[in-house]
C-alpha cells in the first residue's frame, strides 16, 4: 500500500508541475506586453492569453514588450483578418527604436481581396538601411485558424519562419560589408493599421470600410532571448541555444523547406528587382 501510495503522490506532483509548466508559458499579455496606441482597440480574452486587434475608421492599434531583446527567439500564434482585408496591414516585428540608426524585422501581413491569396512581406534593417523586401503568397488561409510565426536572430542569421518553415534568411554578411543587426537591442510589436495607399497590389486596391471593424488575434506570446538591461554577457555567450551549431544555418529538412516556398510561393524579391537595383546587392550573392 505504501509503495502504491508513494507512486500515487509522484503521479500527483507530476501533474502539478506540470500545470505549473503550461501557465507559465504562454505568458499572459501584460506580463511581457504593454498597449502603444489606442487601448480602446485592444481586447483582452481568454484572462489575457489572447488579445484582439480591433481597426475602424476611427483607429488602428498596436502593442510592444517592456523589454528590448538582443538575439534569440520571438514568436506569436496569429489569427489574421478574415474577408476582404484589403488595405489592411498586421505587423509583427522587432525594432530598436533608434531613429536614424534603427535595426528593426518585419512581419507585415497584407490583406487581400476576397478569395485572393494573403502576402507576408519581410524586411530587414540594419544601422538605419532597409529595402530589403521579400514577399510570400501564404499557402493556407491565415484567417481560418492560428498559425506560428517566429523570428530567430543570432550572430550568424536571422531566420522568419511560419509554422517552423523558414520563409526568410538573412546571413551575416559584415565580410561583404553588409550591416547586420548585432548591437542594437530591440523591442516586439506588433500593429494593427489602415495603408490602402500601397498594401494590396501596390495601393490598387483599397479598404472597405463596410466590412469594418477588422480584427485580428493573438496568443502564446513566447519571447526566449537576452533582455536589456540585464546580464551584460548574455549576448555573447556561445551557450546560448539559439548561438549552437544547429541555428548557425539551416539543417537539411528547413533548408528543403525553404527552397519549396522560394519556388513556389515567392511572388517580390528585392535581390532580383533590377529596377531598383540594377547592381544585385552584395549579400543577394551567393
Amino acid at each position: 500500500m505504501a509503495h502504491i501510495l508513494s507512486n500515487k503522490s509522484v503521479l500527483l506532483l507530476l501533474i502539478v508541475t506540470t500545470s505549473l509548466l503550461v501557465d507559465a508559458r504562454p505568458a499572459t499579455f501584460l506580463q511581457d506586453f504593454r498597449i502603444t496606441w489606442s487601448d480602446s482597440h485592444i481586447r483582452q480574452l481568454d484572462g489575457g492569453r489572447t488579445i484582439q486587434l480591433i481597426l475602424d475608421r476611427n483607429s488602428g492599434c498596436g502593442f510592444a514588450s517592456k523589454s528590448k531583446y538582443l538575439f534569440g527567439r520571438v514568436s506569436m500564434k496569429i489569427k489574421l483578418i478574415p474577408g476582404d482585408s484589403a488595405g489592411t496591414v498586421t505587423a509583427f516585428y522587432m525594432n530598436s527604436d533608434t531613429d536614424q540608426v534603427r535595426d528593426e524585422l518585419d512581419f507585415e501581413f497584407l490583406g487581400n481581396r476576397t478569395g485572393q491569396p494573403y502576402s507576408v512581406q519581410t524586411n530587414v534593417y540594419a544601422h538605419g538601411k532597409g529595402d530589403r523586401e521579400q514577399r510570400v503568397n501564404l499557402w493556407f488561409d491565415p484567417a481560418a485558424d492560428y498559425h506560428t510565426y517566429s523570428i530567430m536572430w543570432n550572430h550568424h542569421q536571422v531566420v522568419f519562419s511560419v509554422d517552423q518553415t523558414p520563409i526568410r534568411v538573412y546571413k551575416n554578411n559584415e565580410a561583404k560589408g553588409v550591416p547586420f543587426p548585432k548591437f542594437q537591442p530591440m523591442g516586439v510589436y506588433s500593429t494593427l493599421w489602415e495603408a490602402d495607399d500601397w498594401a494590396t497590389r501596390g495601393g490598387l486596391e483599397k479598404i472597405n470600410w463596410s466590412k469594418a471593424p477588422f480584427y485580428a488575434y493573438y496568443k502564446d506570446f513566447d519571447i526566449e532571448g537576452c533582455p536589456v538591461p540585464g546580464p551584460s554577457t548574455c549576448a555573447s555567450n556561445p551557450s546560448n541555444w539559439w548561438e549552437g551549431a544547429r541555428h548557425q544555418q539551416l539543417d537539411p529538412i528547413a533548408a528543403s523547406r525553404y527552397q519549396w516556398v522560394r519556388t513556389n510561393h515567392m511572388v517580390y524579391d528585392y535581390c532580383t528587382d533590377k529596377h531598383r537595383y540594377p547592381i544585385t546587392p552584395p549579400e543577394c550573392v551567393a
